[in-house]
């Protein structure tokens, strides 16, 4: 009789597209601080890219309503007719951009129509110009599709913006797309029409390249800051352009997945082929939720931007509070992106060296019980990521904790 191990199978082999790939690095050290809560820990996590609020009633009540309707089964493969009106609606009036509904493209949040958008587009070899500091999940969607990331490092002092002089030094005859993200994650970042218009102009002389503008948080913006997309910005430039946005940051629906993307028609049916084969059309009921979103009264995202406003006030103030701390003030989305440099090379009370940001965010995990996410995650050194969607209670505490900790390191 054969016995298991006479049929044991061969040892497991990954694909290569994925077998330099892990998981994500942030989801690590949320794990890391949910098992230390399971040991009794009072720790406070600030690493999510998750507001805090609820979704809105009326968009609760708008799902309740679509499943009493029977609206259960399979829509249009990539949105519903009344999805895409939404999408629609949405550009028309916030962007001054119309587009036709073989334009849009739904999917099970933005990062399903970036992922689409790669997978139709890039061959072996391919480049996709990303600037960094960057989330994460762009150049491994990147590798994934088979194509190549050129990560272009920005400098802080011009606030983490790509300029058009590095843009055409990274341009090669490989180069397919280049990544845009404002507001950006992780540094809170953005981009002006004036700070978009050299770009664009690279982009006019090098017809071969294709943009991708991640707006996902496009309604969290503060002071007199004034959010464009790029689309709206040169109309010569709109059948290279993909607009990627969603519903799960302003409208605190990340767990409803539902993303839009918005371009020229070519690109946009290439990625219907992609998610025809793979989750085909996104909830119904997550389209019922979007389209009362997209649609219906938006005053409350005004409150909710004043909201975070105050709250990245709090903890900037309170990190450059703390000697040894530097963090700019973001121009939007809810993160600060600051500089640990001048804690390196500081000792702890039992003697370990803090040689790197993610030396520095394990301490404050351990010692503070605060968990942050180090910018070398996100292409980046010597930085520190803080999500403050959490109540002004909680990043207050986090604050006293972070500069406790860290009066306690020795030169």
């Amino acid at each position: 009789m054969l016995t298991r191990s006479d049929v044991a199978a061969a040892p497991f082999r990954p694909a290569a597209r994925i077998a330099g790939i892990g998981v994500s690095e942030i989801l690590q050290i949320g794990a890391r601080a949910a098992a230390m809560r399971k040991q009794g820990h009072d720790v406070i996590v600030l690493g999510a890219g998750e507001p805090d609020f609820d979704t809105p009633d009326a968009v609760k009540e708008a799902a309740f309503r679509a499943m009493q309707r029977g609206e259960t089964k399979y829509t249009a493969l990539d949105g519903s007719p009344a999805m895409k009106e939404a999408v629609r609606e949405k550009f028309r009036r916030d962007n001054g951009l119309d587009f036709l509904a073989n334009e849009i493209s739904i999917a099970a949040g933005a990062k399903q129509v970036i992922f689409n958008a790669f997978m139709a587009t890039l061959d072996p070899g391919d480049e996709v110009i990303v600037p960094t500091p960057y989330w994460t999940s762009y150049a491994d969607i990147i590798r994934i599709a088979g194509g190549l990331p050129v990560l272009v490092a920005c400098d802080a002092a011009n606030g983490f913006r790509l300029t058009a002089d590095q843009l055409e030094r990274a341009i090669t005859p490989a180069t397919r797309w280049l990544m845009l993200n404002s507001p950006s994650n992780p540094t809170g970042a953005a981009y002006t029409a004036a700070d978009y218009r050299p770009l664009l102009d690279v982009l006019l002389r090098h017809k071969q390249v294709w943009l991708l503008a991640d707006d996902i948080y496009e309604h969290i913006v503060y002071d007199d800051f004034r959010f464009v997309t790029p689309a709206a910005l040169e109309p010569a430039l709109r059948d290279r352009i993909l607009t990627v946005n969603g519903v799960s940051k302003a409208y605190a629906m990340t767990g409803w997945r539902i993303g839009y993307g918005a371009g020229p028609a070519t690109l946009i049916g290439a990625m219907a082929v992609v998610q025809s084969q793979s989750t085909s059309n996104p909830s119904s009921v997550s389209q019922a939720a979007a389209i009362e979103a997209l649609t219906g009264p938006q005053d409350y995202l005004v409150e909710r931007r004043d909201d975070f406003r105050l709250r990245r006030d709090l903890v900037v103030d309170g990190l450059n509070a703390i000697d040894g701390i530097d963090c700019p003030r973001p121009q939007g989305a809810f993160y600060t992106f600051a500089s640990c440099a001048g804690m390196l090379e500081r000792t702890t009370a039992d003697g370990r060296r803090i040689a790197s940001d993610r030396d520095f965010c394990a301490y404050l995990l351990d010692a503070a019980k605060v968990a942050v996410v180090p910018g070398s995650v996100f292409g980046a050194s010597p930085f520190f990521r803080i999500s403050y969607a959490s109540s002004c209670a909680e990043l207050e505490e986090a604050l006293s904790r972070i500069a406790q900790v860290c009066s306690k390191l020795r030169r």
